[in-house]
């Protein structure tokens, strides 16, 4: 386990394109899922990792609570799952039905959407205004496995609030720290 923090992707970056199939659903998901949404989620998990497990029921909440208040959730997995199995789409799918997400989780096979995003760790954030403008990229809060800080997602959720109510996101913001994405055998990341 390599902790690795977010590459803070500059904000107002236009959120990337992507078109994944869902693993519980099989439906492919794309930014035009989300064109009715007045902002969107974007979140880079996986199942094996230990700060996603530290924080996966908080996630899970995050899109109960949001569920009917206008913000698009998608989560998606990038690892490489021929070398890390426990990443693989069917035990995605056992995590988001254990969680009862909510919201869609995608797996990223070519990893080419976690490029896009520059995501650089798990779990990784990225939140998107309604002209779909980066407006965070940053730590869901400060607790971190073995920390004794408690999993509030409060970082994470004043910046929803703030563009959910059309204010401006504080643009402090601190960097999450995870696992590293799992890259496959010469497709390590293009912008470190």
């Amino acid at each position: 386990m390599v902790l690795t923090p977010s590459t803070m992707l500059p904000l107002t970056t236009t959120a990337p394109h992507f078109s994944l199939a869902d693993v519980v659903m099989g439906e492919t998901i794309s930014l035009e899922t989300f064109a009715k949404n007045k902002a969107l989620l974007v979140m880079f998990v996986c199942q094996h990792c230990p700060y996603v497990q530290h924080i996966k029921k908080e996630i899970a909440r995050i899109g109960k609570d949001y569920e009917d208040k206008n913000l698009g959730v998608v989560a998606i997995s990038s690892n490489d799952a021929s070398s890390y199995p426990d990443d693989s789409p069917q035990n995605l799918k056992e995590m988001a039905k254990e969680l009862d997400l909510s919201f869609p989780l995608c797996f990223d096979e070519t990893q080419e959407v976690a490029k896009a995003y520059t995501a650089a760790c798990t779990p990784d954030f990225f939140l998107f205004d309604q002209e779909r403008g980066l407006v965070y990229r940053g730590q869901l809060d400060d607790s971190r496995p073995g920390n004794n800080q408690p999993v509030t997602g409060g970082d994470l959720r004043l910046a929803i609030e703030a563009v959910l109510n059309d204010q401006p996101v504080n643009p402090e913001q601190k960097p999450s720290t995870g696992c590293n994405i799992k890259w496959k055998p010469g497709n390590g990341p293009y912008y470190f």
